[in-house]
């Protein structure tokens, strides 16, 4: 029997878990998923992540891959993988891939959304920023105009985590309004850590019709001079994890 690579599209609920990426002592997606596997195959995988996301942060579209021999029929492993899963964890499909091809290092792109919402909600209070401030609509789409293309995002990256490289291109970014929601769209190459939610803290930032002295009261032209690398000012006012997606993975030939 012969080794097959498995790719799975994953959707999950992140609010009762610490993230992704598998820790000793605390409940991870990616430990969720691999205690599935082994009781669907009796076997221990190593499963890679397309991206990490942190604590508390959702997923309509991660993807993670993992090498096995076994002869279960490969649509088959979403169903059976689920069945050990609870329900904030859904395998939505399987597919085998070639054997070259790895979720993280094989991705062309990422897809984040991000949801701000100014009503009160018992529903959907962990999955939306509920922001009761009025926010200037044209400010925030201005705002997240300025950072298409590429950019050195170190300023908007948690320091422990910055690389000898921290410039990624960005595809697209943009606001738009859906009933009372702020929706963020943003597609790039590649994400710095809590990267997508140090921007929305800072758009939402510069954007508030009131400033509030405990926040940065940044302005569009203090924003752009960070953003250029022309300001030293770090953004330190992260927009909270519940309403951060990450929608999907972009892959070339795969």
């Amino acid at each position: 029997m012969s080794e097959r690579n498995i790719k799975l599209l994953i959707e999950y609920e992140g609010t009762n878990f610490c993230g992704w990426q598998s820790q000793t002592n605390d409940k991870t997606i990616q430990d969720e998923i691999i205690s599935a596997i082994k009781k669907v195959t009796q076997k221990t995988v190593k499963l890679t992540g397309a991206g990490r996301t942190d604590s508390q942060v959702h997923a309509l579209g991660q993807v993670a891959n993992f090498i096995i021999e076994h002869q279960l029929e490969t649509g088959r492993f979403a169903e059976a993988i689920n069945y050990y899963l609870n329900d904030e964890i859904l395998i939505k499909s399987s597919t085998e891939v070639p054997a070259d091809f790895d979720s993280r290092k094989s991705a062309t792109f990422r897809r984040y959304r991000y949801l701000v919402s100014n009503e009160k909600s018992a529903i959907y209070r962990n999955l939306r920023w509920r922001l009761p401030e009025a926010i200037n609509y044209d400010i925030l789409r201005e705002s997240a105009g300025l950072l298409a293309g590429e950019h050195d995002f170190s300023p908007f990256c948690v320091t422990s985590s910055l690389k000898e490289n921290n410039n990624c291109h960005i595809y697209h970014s943009s606001w738009h309004r859906i009933g009372n929601l702020l929706v963020y769209e943003i597609r790039g190459n590649r994400f710095l850590h809590s990267m997508v939610r140090s921007l929305v803290g800072a758009m939402v930032n510069l954007a508030l019709e009131n400033q509030d002295k405990n926040r940065l009261n940044l302005t569009l032209g203090q924003f752009q001079d960070i953003l250029n690398l022309k300001n030293e000012k770090r953004i330190v006012f992260t927009a909270p994890a519940c309403g951060l997606y990450l929608v999907s993975v972009g892959y070339g030939d795969y």
